[in-house]
């Protein structure tokens, strides 16, 4: 039997997403620059764009856009550092106390509850928490060597500072005329498909890439100036780190509060610089919650909480940090297809049973909704 026209363009889409994959996995050590520059020039488009609706040209838009990023940038960097270093270096002195100490109030808990159990529990309990935690450690150190080595093996980080504003500034320069380019591209018979897919991809990727961005910068300044205010050793770097790692949902939160916890009561013997603490915290979460990612971000991004942490950590395991940048893209990506494909199975004969000659065709329904007329059926939960 001839292959039909479908299947040749399945083929030939399936064979160039398989060639895609490959040639990323094989220069996966030299991507990091090039990817970083395309991220800056796609969260820096809308402003050139808008500068240009102004009447500037496209390249004064983007030599004014990029010149403004590299100056915050540099300004951050020489204000912050030297308050960084600073609290890193006493964080590094202070080390072996602060674990001396979580070491000697860890074990007289752990020996009062041994107490209270059985002999048999606690062997249990011993046996279970040699084998977990050996591998967690054990994923925990691939993960970070991976993360740290993979990305930037080639070039390192002199290549990143220099490689990628030459990328950003070329791409953001010619940004709406490749858009032009690849739109020209798309088979002619499915473009207009196509079209509103990567429209979907491209306002999940606005919605969170640039508003969660917005969200870091926020949460980390505010636990930053909070946790230096109250006195709090490393407070600085503490609520930097936990702004940034709050890009992963939950992580800077959850990593932000158990450091500032543990090096308060380490610090403070007063219950109320203590509460302070976890108050600030648990402020700055309801902040997060119900202020700033309702604003900045949305409810309709379409990326689940869980399907972002996957995304990132299964990047950083692969494809080192050039992995962690390109997660989100492509978890957008696949999620935008998956709900597409959704909608189209329930619009199908294979959803309602009825053969598709006895039955007109239903559009598909909106996203997060059922087809007209099938109302009881519930669609699964999708990325």
């Amino acid at each position: 039997m001839a292959e039909t026209h479908a299947g040749r363009q399945t083929r030939f889409w399936l064979i160039g997403l398989v060639l895609g994959i490959a040639l990323i996995w094989l220069l996966r050590g030299m991507l990091l620059p090039f990817v970083a520059g395309m991220a800056i020039a796609y969260l820096l488009d809308p402003v050139a764009d808008r500068l240009e609706g102004f009447g500037l040209p496209r390249l004064a838009a983007t030599c004014v856009v990029l010149l403004v990023f590299v100056v915050a940038v540099v300004l951050a960097i020489l204000l912050l550092v030297p308050l960084i270093q600073q609290q890193v270096s006493q964080l590094i002195e202070s080390l072996p106390a602060i674990i001396t100490w979580a070491r000697d109030e860890t074990m007289q808990r752990v020996r009062s509850l041994m107490a209270a159990l059985p002999p048999d529990d606690i062997e249990r309990l011993r046996g279970a928490a040699s084998e977990y935690v050996g591998t967690l450690v054990g994923w925990g150190a691939d993960f970070i060597k991976n993360l740290f080595t993979g990305g930037a093996a080639l070039f390192g980080l002199v290549s990143l500072l220099f490689i990628t504003p030459v990328v950003a500034f070329y791409l953001l320069r010619d940004w709406d005329r490749m858009v032009a380019t690849l739109d020209g591209w798309l088979p002619r018979e499915h473009a207009e498909v196509i079209r509103e897919q990567l429209r979907a991809v491209d306002r999940t990727l606005a919605g969170f890439v640039r508003g969660q961005a917005t969200v870091c910068v926020a949460l980390g300044a505010f636990y930053a100036l909070t946790m230096t205010a109250v006195g709090l050793n490393f407070g600085l770097v503490i609520g930097l780190i936990a702004g940034i790692l709050s890009f992963i949902p939950y992580v800077g939160t959850v990593v932000g509060f158990g450091a500032s916890v543990g090096v308060a009561l380490f610090q403070f013997h007063d219950v109320w610089r203590e509460g302070l603490v976890v108050a600030l915290y648990i402020l700055g979460h309801l902040l997060e919650g119900y202020v700033l990612t309702p604003k900045l971000v949305g409810d309709k991004v379409g990326l689940h909480p869980v399907w972002v942490m996957f995304a990132l950590l299964a990047g950083g395991s692969l494809f080192g940090f050039t992995g962690v940048l390109l997660a989100v893209p492509v978890a957008a990506i696949i999620g935008v297809l998956v709900r597409f494909a959704l909608r189209q199975y329930l619009s199908s004969s294979y959803y309602t049973g009825v053969p598709p000659e006895e039955v007109t065709r239903v559009d598909p329904a909106p996203e997060g909704r059922v087809p007209s007329g099938m109302e009881t059926g519930a669609s699964p939960p999708v990325p």
